[in-house]
């Protein structure tokens, strides 16, 4: 007679964590690095601190939301890929039809939440961006084609608009600039983590630009791009002080050249470290947006425009 395998007790507190995992607390970071100084720079100062506490915590939720159901729909990915099998739906910690409805819920609440204590604007933006991270990028870029994060990438931009229009109820200029300067930033930073884990992504049928391309084809593309996202940076000058834009043309000229030395290494057939590159492009996009932020609360005479 064979022994029947339980499935192992997991404590109360193991079951939250897992939960708590599927929203990918690492990535919920980037709106806290861009979401305030949006609504700073958008104020000219400080709003009010409830304000802000509620877009943060109506982001999160849409953010939340948007990582597990990605979870739901990519187990069959993590499961196969060194660097994802410990998350909670490939490790079946927690039941798909739960992390489906899990998903759901919380953005709903974001919904919500966010238009009882902002407006209708961010509240809308915040479902958008989950809808289009679920049905454009994860079900329809991911799998099919290396341009997949450039324009997934749109996702991870909105922090800025949802914050933005918190607190005019509007999207003004300023706050499409902040967004092209994360969507620009965001294909060097993720291609440089997926040179890294090229063979996973391969094993997993997910073609991104390192497994179709050539490592200095990829590292040309990261100079290209990490260009872009510098001479985007200055656009906000008219709207800033001598602060932000300091800042700004500083990290900006390390950013670029770090992507330069990157580039260089791979073309003379050296040995790269990406990562390197992956960690000090979040430094770089941490540094404007603290810029930026202390630009605004700080109150120095704008720059404007030049004529």
């Amino acid at each position: 007679m064979s022994a029947v395998t339980e499935a192992p007790t997991r404590s109360p507190r193991q079951v939250v964590g897992a939960y708590v995992a599927l929203t990918k607390p690492r990535v919920i970071e980037l709106l806290l690095i861009t979401t305030i100084p949006a609504m700073l720079l958008a104020a000219r100062g400080v709003p009010p601190l409830w304000l802000i506490a509620c877009t943060l915590a109506g982001g999160t939720l849409a953010a939340g939301s948007a990582n597990a159901l990605n979870c739901y729909v990519d187990a069959d990915i993590d499961s196969v890929m060194k660097r994802t099998t410990a998350r909670p739906l490939a490790q079946q910690t927690i039941p798909p039809r739960n992390a489906l409805v899990f998903g759901v819920v919380l953005g709903v609440l974001s919904f919500a939440f966010l238009w009882i204590t902002t407006n209708l604007m961010s509240a809308v933006f915040a479902v958008a961006t989950i809808l289009f991270y679920i049905f454009v990028y994860t079900l329809v870029l991911k799998r099919r084609t290396s341009q997949n994060i450039i324009w997934g990438g749109m996702a991870g931009c909105m922090p800025v608009i949802i914050g933005w229009s918190a607190v005019t109820g509007t999207v003004g200029w300023p706050a499409l600039v902040m967004f092209g300067v994360i969507f620009f930033w965001t294909p060097p930073h993720t291609w440089a983590l997926a040179m890294k884990f090229k063979e996973d992504y391969a094993r997993a049928g997910v073609p991104m630009l390192p497994v179709v391309a050539t490592a200095q084809q990829v590292t040309r593309q990261i100079v290209i791009y990490s260009w872009i996202t510098v001479v985007c940076t200055l656009l906000l000058a008219p709207v800033t002080g001598w602060i932000y834009v300091g800042v700004a043309a500083v990290s900006g000229v390390w950013f670029a050249v770090f992507a330069h030395k990157l580039h260089n290494v791979v073309r003379r057939g050296g040995s790269t470290n990406t990562m390197k590159f992956f960690h000090m492009s979040n430094l770089y996009l941490m540094f404007v947006f603290c810029g930026l932020a202390v630009d605004a609360v700080v109150g120095l005479p704008i720059l404007g425009w030049p004529f």
